[in-house]
């Protein structure tokens, strides 16, 4: 298998001859030379390559990691990709004519060689470290946040100090000299997932959505060849991820900086699964260096201000600031999911404004917008404004509720590991999947159900999981990650291994993940069908629902591991509450029926007004006859917290007309000033309910329904918080004119008069009071937020949210810190030494949320912030799962 892939003396030969072959196109040089002496070589690419210096540029690196193979290998790939195609492929052509290529394909000469000729899952450089161990792991040897290293013979060992290595001090000398370098792209295995750098803050930085969009606009490429997703993952608590790294040097020093993460092993069968790997990254590190001109000082700036200024259940305003440039013009982007990618498929406005409003949304879904300008005279784009993210308001009838596990509701399950499988449950994250060392895995989790009535009806119903890390999964295309729903009432014990692997499930949601969609740092989502959300429902009476999770159960010969990581939010090793598995349910209450009946009637004529009867029709002179009813609707509940989900008339006629003409009855919704025929006439028409009449539906039927829609039922509801009589007017309509043709609606049988039947719900309209007097203080270098709850009977909490750009209109725009009804928390994991922005939202038991109180945190002192935080390295070391011949991690 290995002779399938170049040595680094054949990657060598490669570049000189496509240097030697096209001179005006490649350059190749060395940077630098090794401890063993071989030279460290890159390829420059650009037409007018000379130019080359003058044009923003990608740099590649690769193989930094000896065993990691594919950077070398995609490196000679793409660089063959562009050799065959840079004279036809108009792209192509176009990025090369304005943007150069920087590529290393191999940074670690030495150790690549002696994984090539003696140990093929060798991993650093070959220092003589002077005590019988040999290596420096390069990606910890850079000087951003640089951490001295003390055992020589560990596989992460940063080296004696910060750029002490040959190689790390060539890259070094190289991007300091070259401020051209606009993207950096690094390439390693495994995992299938983009890393884009970040400022050990865990928090966003400016430039946080620029990367999240070049990873899935390059993710969606990678989505067109194979089907296979790449997950994207900046890092969160409790992780500092890696320190010493190249991709946080590049980004400290303004370069736009990515590791990615290829494929689920490092040497993988190359016909195989490595031929894949290169064949799906070609496009998106076409795709890469065709946004390299974007960077550069002649582009637009990022537009100021994005923010919400409205949202309604099923509409949201927008608003940014204008550019003094006004052939400036701006386009939206509209995802449904996170990080997503930013494309035509997705862009729902172009617009010389500063602002816009999305129309004809879903109730209670969250929505991603991203928003960038484009200057028509070179067609370059800004860099994009920080992602607003929301959910739009829920519809009048609407209910819904975000439900998540106690800490002793969640866990994962070992086959190996019986004894200690209780103690995972609200600490360790949940492996779901199989290894040799811990056997079968499931994921277990409870939801309480017993805050919902059982006479509900579930409208949607979504379950979201945060896949943290998929190195344990090993093996490509293989395997599927599904949920089943169990009886409860069966399960003991749901920390008990046997009791979970022997339950039969109740059913298993349709939808599953297979291993290429594996995702890390993307949320998951199950939406359930109708079947599930029916048994969902009928959950409610034994008062939870509890989900396993499962994945394979058997690995082929020679494999070790197919086990996903899933975040549980708790414990040492989760994010917090905003990492928590939720089950997200919209709902609609049972509805009350009430049937009210006339509180007057009258036939109203040119001549006359009969009270207590209702006929309409044509007199004997051929005048219109006016039939007239009215309601009133005091027998509803409170005005603000009734929602009328259904009305109609309905109406019994007691005759019908002999004719076989074509007359039509109406029945208005009007306004009335005066009862008399002038006024009825001239009345103030409001909308017609339901649909004519016919008088051959007279003759076929006694009994006519007439349903009102959604406008006539907001006009009920303005009528009923106005405390006015609901009038209706019911009027003939006939082609030529018609004589002695009356209709009688009145009827004796109080069952069968007229009626007007509404169906409501009763619910809070409006949000309680925003919470007062929000301060912020510091306390052990934590920022600690403290506000007064609002006095209401309908108050059930507060919801707090930091964003570091604005200050959030929504509760989902940010980081969830707190739910609850304390009256103070604790940006527990935020850095104290960064302004930012934070809002608390009260809301009620719908919910309805306020408007936010917010606050800007500014920096006036320097604070230290703990950084013990767990190297993700050390922590897969600490769950000893992933082989140390063959697992990785940056």
């Amino acid at each position: 298998m290995k002779k399938q892939y170049s040595t680094y003396q054949q990657t060598c030969e490669f570049l000189a001859n496509a240097m030697r072959e096209y001179p005006d196109l490649i350059q190749v040089n060395s940077i630098g030379e090794t401890w063993e002496k071989r030279p460290i070589m890159m390829a420059t690419i650009s037409n007018d390559v000379s130019n080359a210096g003058n044009k923003p540029a990608l740099l590649y690196t690769g193989s930094i990691h000896a065993r990691e193979w594919i950077g070398n290998e995609l490196a000679i790939k793409f660089i063959q990709y562009i050799i065959d195609n840079h004279q036809y492929h108009p792209m192509l052509a176009s990025a090369l004519n304005s943007s150069s290529l920087y590529i290393v394909p191999c940074l670690n000469p030495d150790g690549f060689e002696y994984s090539h000729t003696h140990f093929s899952f060798w991993r650093k450089n070959r220092r003589d470290n002077g005590d019988n161990t040999f290596g420096v792991d390069l990606n910890r040897n850079f000087g951003v946040r640089f951490k001295k290293g003390t055992d020589t013979s560990s596989a992460i060992y940063s080296g004696p100090a910060a750029f002490s290595e040959p190689e790390t001090q060539a890259i070094k000398v190289f991007v300091e000299t070259h401020p051209n370098i606009r993207v950096a792209l690094d390439y390693h295995s495994q995992g299938n997932v983009f890393f884009p750098a970040h400022k050990f803050n865990h928090e966003k930085e400016i430039e946080g959505t620029d990367l999240n969009v070049l990873c899935a606009n390059m993710n969606n490429e990678i989505r067109k060849v194979t089907g296979r997703e790449y997950g994207i993952h900046r890092g969160k608590p409790p992780f500092n991820l890696i320190h010493g790294s190249g991709r946080e040097y590049y980004y400290d020093r303004g370069i736009m900086s990515i590791v990615v993460e290829v494929g689920s092993r490092n040497i993988p069968d190359y016909l195989q699964y490595m031929a894949q790997s290169i064949d799906e990254n070609i496009p998106a590190l076409l795709l890469a260096f065709r946004t390299v001109r974007n960077y550069v000082k002649e582009a637009p700036p990022r537009i100021e201000n994005f923010n919400v200024t409205d949202i309604t259940a099923d509409s949201v305003s927008l608003s940014w600031d204008s550019l003094e440039n006004k052939a400036i013009y701006f386009e939206i982007f509209r995802s449904d999911t996170s990080k997503s990618a930013c494309s035509r498929e997705n862009l729902i406005a172009i617009t010389h404004s500063g602002e816009f409003t999305d129309i004809q949304l879903k109730s209670g879904q969250m929505y991603y917008y991203n928003l960038h300008a484009i200057d028509p005279s070179n067609m370059l784009n800004s860099p994009f404004s920080p992602e607003i993210r929301l959910k739009t308001k829920l519809a009048p009838d609407e209910f819904s509720r975000a439900l998540l596990p106690g800490k002793s509701d969640i866990g994962y399950l070992g086959e190996y590991s019986l004894d200690a499988n209780k103690k995972h449950f609200g600490r360790n994250s949940m492996f779901i999947g199989v290894s040799s060392k811990k056997g079968i895995c499931f994921g277990l989790i409870a939801f309480s159900l017993k805050n919902l009535s059982p006479e509900l009806t579930i409208k949607s119903a979504i379950f979201s999981l945060y896949p943290m890390n998929r190195v344990g999964a090993k093996i490509e295309t293989y395997g599927e990650w599904s949920i089943s729903i169990l009886d409860a009432n069966t399960l003991e014990d749901i920390s008990d291994f046997n009791q979970v692997q022997n339950a039969v499930p109740l059913h298993t949601l349709g939808q599953t993940i297979e291993s290429d969609h594996l995702r890390q740092g993307i949320w998951k989502e199950w939406h359930f069908n109708g079947v599930e959300r029916a048994l969902l429902q009928n959950q409610i009476t034994s008062g939870r629902i509890l989900f396993r999770i499962q994945g394979p159960n058997t690995l082929p010969l020679g494999q070790k591991s197919q086990l996903m990581q899933f975040d549980i939010g708790y414990g040492p090793f989760g994010g917090g509450v905003h990492y928590r598995p939720f089950l997200d349910i919209i709902y609609r209450a049972k509805p009350t029926e009430l049937r009210l009946t006339p509180v007057a009637l009258n036939t109203i004529s040119r001549h006359k007004i009969d009270e207590d009867c209702l006929s309409c029709g044509f007199d004997s002179e051929g005048g219109v006859v006016y039939g007239q009813m009215a309601f009133t609707l005091d027998q509803l509940p409170d005005p603000q917290e009734t929602v009328i989900t259904e009305a109609y008339l309905v109406m019994q006629n007691k005759n019908s007309i002999n004719t076989n003409k074509d007359i039509r009855f109406t029945i208005e919704l009007a306004e009335l000033k005066d009862l008399d025929y002038v006024s009825v006439k001239n009345r103030q028409k409001i909308e017609f309910i339901g649909y004519e009449i016919s008088n051959t539906q007279l003759k076929k039927s006694a009994q006519h329904h007439l349903i009102f829609d959604s406008y006539c039922r907001q006009d009920l509801e303005r009528l009923h918080s106005e405390e006015k009589p609901v009038y209706f007017i019911i009027r003939p309509t006939a082609i030529s004119q018609e004589r002695d043709a009356i209709i009688d609606w009145s009827c004796n049988d109080k069952n069968n008069e007229p009626s007007l039947m509404i169906n409501y719900v009763t619910r809070r309209k409006n949000a309680v009071s925003l919470p007062t007097n929000l301060t912020l203080t510091i306390e052990n270098s934590m920022v600690k937020l403290s506000w007064d709850n609002p006095e209401d009977k309908d108050f059930i909490g507060c919801y707090v949210v930091r964003n570091c750009f604005h200050p959030p209109m929504s509760p989902f725009d940010g980081v969830k810190l707190y739910a609850g009804k304390d009256q103070y928390t604790y940006d527990k994991y935020g850095n104290a030494n960064i302004p930012k922005y934070y809002s608390v939202f009260s809301y009620d038991v719908v919910p309805n949320y306020s408007k936010p109180a917010s606050i800007c945190y500014k920096v006036t002192d320097t604070f230290v912030v703990n950084e013990d935080f767990i190297d993700i390295d050390h922590f897969d070391e600490m769950l000893s799962e992933y082989e140390n011949d063959d697992g990785d991690i940056e």
